[in-house]
C-alpha cells in the first residue's frame, strides 16, 4: 500500500507524468496513445508496469479505451477538480475489475465474478421477482426499521447457520446490505489507520481497495489448495502483530479452493496464540455442503466473524447479506452500523425471508447447484481442450484458477481480449502487491460463462491451437 513515506515507484512516475500532459494541454483530447506494448518501450518499463499505469489514468478520467481503436487521452481531464488523494487513488483502482463488472461494458464475460442474471430472474424466482404475488405480512413500517434487521430473517439467517454446524442465536446476526457492507463494518471497528491486517494471496480484490481506503496495510498469506498457509499466517502474526486475518474457506475467490479440517485448526490455533481475529467471509454457503469446514463452526464464533449474503446466490441487485459474531464483537458493529447507514432496507429484506418462508430460495437453490456443476463439468472440459488445463475444483462455486500456457504474458492476453469485446479477470488483480512479478500467469474464470465458443475460440488462439468446432 502507498503512503507519504514510500518512494513513487514506476507506475506512480508514468500516471504522474501522462495526467501532467494531459491537464496542461500537452496532449490533446482526442489523441491516440501508443500501445502497451510500444508505451513500455519508450519508458523503459515490462508490459505489466505500463498497462497498470494505463489502468489508473483510465480509472483516474484522464485515459479512454476504445475497442478495437486504441486509447485515447480524454476531453474531460478533470481540470478543475483537486488532485485525489493517494490512498483513494489506489483503492480506486484496486477495484476498476468491479467497475466494469456494474457497467458490462464487454459482450463476453468469463472474468465476471457474478451469476449470470438469467440464472436468477429465469428462474422459478422470476415470478416472485415480476410482482403480484409478494404481499408483506403484517403491518410494514415506513420508518428505518431496527438497526438489526429484520428479525424473522434473522431468525431464519440464524437456524441455517446452526445447520452448518455455527452455534448462533437471532441475537448474533446483523443484516447488512451485502458482505462488502459487513466487511466496511468490521473494518471500521477492529483497525485504524497505520494497522496491519492479513489477507489471502490470491484473494478478495475489492476487499484490497477497502483496506486502501481505510489506510490500513494489507499483507499476503499464500493460499494452497486447501486453505491458507499454515506456517507462512503463523510466522506473520508473529512478525506483524495484525489486526485481524480476512480469508474466504469455501469455494474461494478467486482459486475455487476448500478449506481442509487439518489447515482449519491449524489457522484458529494460530490466531488464538497471537490475538487475531478472524473475518470469514461464505457467499456461497446456500449451495455448498452444510457440513462443510468452517472456522466459524470449529471457533464457535468466539474469535470469527462469519459472513454471509444473498448475492451470489439470489440476487445481486436486493442488497441483503448479513454478518454473526459473538454478542459484544455484534452490538459493537450495530452500533457502527447505526452511525452510518442508520439502517438496512426493511423492504428487500422481508422480500428474501418472504422467499425462504415459501419454500421458494430452497427450489431456487436446488437449481442453481445443478447449473453450477453442469457449468463446471463444460468448464474444465472446454478449457483443456482450448488448451488451457486447469483442475477441478472440488468444493463448489463459481471460480477456476486458470494458469496460462508457458510464454504467455498475463496483461497482453487480457488487453488482446478486451480489444475483441472479452472480459478477463487477470491474476494481478487478485495481489495485495500487484507488482509482484514472481507470480505465475493466471485468471480467474466464472463457469458460467467459460463455454461461451467466441471465450474458447480467443483462447486457442492465443495457445496456438485450431478451436474446435462445437
Amino acid at each position: 500500500m502507498q503512503d507519504r513515506e514510500r518512494p513513487p515507484t514506476r507506475v506512480d512516475e508514468i500516471v504522474e507524468r501522462v495526467a501532467d500532459a494531459i491537464e496542461r494541454g500537452l496532449l490533446k483530447p482526442g489523441e491516440r496513445l501508443a500501445s502497451v506494448r510500444r508505451a513500455a518501450e519508450d519508458h523503459g518499463v515490462s508490459k505489466n508496469t505500463m498497462a497498470e499505469a494505463y489502468d489508473r489514468l483510465v480509472a483516474s478520467g484522464h485515459l479512454e479505451t476504445r475497442r478495437g481503436a486504441g486509447t485515447f487521452a480524454t476531453g474531460t481531464a478533470r481540470l478543475a477538480r483537486a488532485r485525489v488523494p493517494p490512498h483513494l487513488a489506489e483503492a480506486i483502482d484496486t477495484v476498476s475489475l468491479l467497475r466494469e463488472q456494474l457497467e458490462a461494458q464487454h459482450k463476453v464475460r468469463p472474468g465476471d465474478g457474478r451469476p449470470p442474471p438469467a440464472w436468477m430472474e429465469g428462474s422459478e424466482l422470476s415470478a416472485q421477482f415480476a410482482g403480484g404475488k409478494w404481499r408483506p405480512g403484517g403491518s410494514l413500517e415506513h420508518g428505518y426499521g431496527s438497526s438489526w434487521g429484520f428479525l424473522p430473517l434473522r431468525e431464519r439467517i440464524a437456524l441455517s447457520l446452526v445447520e452448518r454446524g455455527i452455534s448462533c442465536a437471532p441475537e448474533q446476526v446483523l443484516t447488512t446490505m451485502g458482505a462488502n457492507h459487513a466487511l466496511d463494518l468490521v473494518i471500521r471497528h477492529i483497525a485504524e489507520p497505520g494497522d496491519t491486517v492479513l489477507v489471502d494471496d490470491p484473494g478478495y480484490y475489492p476487499l484490497f481497495g477497502k483496506l486502501q481506503l481505510a489506510r490500513l496495510r494489507a499483507v499476503g498469506v499464500p493460499r494452497l489448495p486447501d486453505g491458507p498457509d499454515p506456517d507462512a499466517l503463523l510466522a506473520l502474526m508473529a512478525r506483524h502483530r495484525p489486526r485481524a486475518f480476512f480469508t474466504q474457506s469455501l469455494a474461494h475467490n478467486p482459486t475455487g479452493g476448500t478449506l481442509s479440517a487439518a489447515i482449519a485448526h491449524r489457522v484458529l490455533q494460530a490466531a488464538e496464540r497471537h490475538g487475531v481475529t478472524i473475518v470469514e467471509c461464505d457467499p456461497f454457503a446456500d449451495i455448498l455442503p452444510a457440513a462443510s469446514t468452517r472456522l466459524a463452526a470449529l471457533d464457535g464464533l468466539r474469535r470469527v466473524i462469519s459472513i454471509g449474503t444473498f448475492s451470489k446466490t439470489l440476487s445481486a441487485s436486493l442488497r441483503v447479506g448479513y454478518l454473526a459474531a459473538a454478542p459484544a464483537m455484534v452490538a459493537a458493529l450495530n452500533d457502527v452500523k447505526m452511525l452510518t447507514v442508520v439502517s438496512t432496507s426493511t423492504y428487500a429484506e422481508r422480500f428474501v425471508a418472504h422467499l425462504i418462508q415459501g419454500g421458494h430460495y430452497l427450489r431456487h437453490l436446488r437449481r442453481l447447484r445443478q447449473r453450477v456443476e453442469a457449468a463446471t463439468t463444460l468448464a474444465v472440459a472446454s478449457l483443456a481442450e482450448a488448451g488451457w488445463p486447469v483442475p477441478r475444483p472440488p468444493g463448489g462455486g463459481l471460480y477456476l484458477w486458470v494458469p496460462f500456457p508457458e510464454g504467455l504474458d498475463e496483461a497482453e492476453v487480457c488487453h488482446r481480449a478486451s480489444a475483441e469485446d472479452i472480459f478477463l479477470a487477470p491474476g494481478a488483480i487478485f495481489r495485495p502487491e500487484r507488482g509482484d512479478r514472481r507470480r505465475p500467469a493466471q485468471m480467474r474464470v466464472n463457469v458460467a460463462y467459460a463455454g461461451d465458443p467466441r471465450f474458447l475460440a480467443f483462447l486457442a488462439a492465443a495457445a496456438g491451437r485450431s478451436p474446435a468446432r462445437r
